[in-house]
């Protein structure tokens, strides 16, 4: 296990005030063969600082960094993904952090045991203010063949994926916008048929602050985006199964 290799990427723009948190969870891990690829939009606001200063207090640990502008998101998610080194890639957003030390060495334990492409886990939405505070719980749950068609997807940050599933099926689409998540793992485990473990716990706290959720007119921008991820593979959804993906969020907060 250990001669396996994991990137985190991570992704930041002017995130001064959370990206600590978030590399102190990732240098804290207890897994050692990995990278930390921080991949900035070209900050102002003293995050590219930070990232330095972190790294020169943590010379052990392998940190790589770039800062340059970007097209959001997802065009440097796409970056990240061309200068990882690893054999898995995982991402870390600049708002979350990884709520155990063990995380990575169970994440690679349960991968290398399993032979698997793929891998998620669940997690936890915190209060930004409070990351003490859970406002709501994803549990993800076993995958089941078809499970798309049902609304069902697993948690992003959780999900780690071989580099060789992006090398032969492709890296985020920049046209599907707050949906670009959403359709990669919809080509790569429904269409593609990759097989992904389930790991059966909360590796993630995530402060909350979702963009396609932050208005009706964003939940209807974010449906259509659904949608046109299912036609742009060439797949065909139930009549009901882009309103059921919303919908599955309030056991979310049941579950609380």
């Amino acid at each position: 296990m250990a001669s396996l290799r994991l990137s985190i990427i991570t992704v930041c723009y002017n995130s001064v005030t959370t990206i600590g948190d978030t590399l102190r969870s990732v240098a804290q891990q207890d897994y050692l063969n990995y990278e930390h690829v921080l991949v900035d939009g070209g900050s102002t606001d003293g995050t590219v600082e930070l990232i330095i200063q972190f790294a020169e207090q943590h010379p052990h640990k392998c940190i790589r960094w770039n800062s340059e502008p970007d097209q959001g998101l997802y065009d440097a998610m796409n970056k990240g993904i061309s200068w990882c080194e690893g054999d898995y890639i995982g991402t870390l957003n600049a708002d979350d952090f990884y709520v155990r030390n063990d995380v990575l060495t169970t994440v690679m334990r349960t991968l290398d045991e399993k032979n698997a492409p793929a891998l998620y886990a669940d997690l936890d939405y915190v209060a930004a203010d409070n990351i003490k505070k859970t406002l709501r719980k994803w549990r993800a749950g076993p995958f089941k063949h078809n499970a798309f068609l049902w609304g069902w997807m697993p948690p992003h940050p959780t999900f780690f994926v071989s580099k060789a599933v992006y090398q032969a099926f492709g890296v985020f689409r920049l046209d599907l916008k707050s949906a670009a998540d959403y359709e990669l793992m919809l080509r790569f485990i429904h269409k593609h048929e990759i097989r992904p473990v389930y790991l059966p716990y909360t590796i993630i706290h995530m402060r909350v602050g979702g963009v396609s959720n932050s208005s009706l007119h964003n939940r209807l921008a974010a449906n259509k985006m659904d949608r046109k991820a299912w036609k742009v593979n060439g797949l065909t959804p139930y009549f009901f199964t882009i309103w059921l993906k919303p919908l599955r969020k309030i056991g979310q907060f049941l579950a609380r």
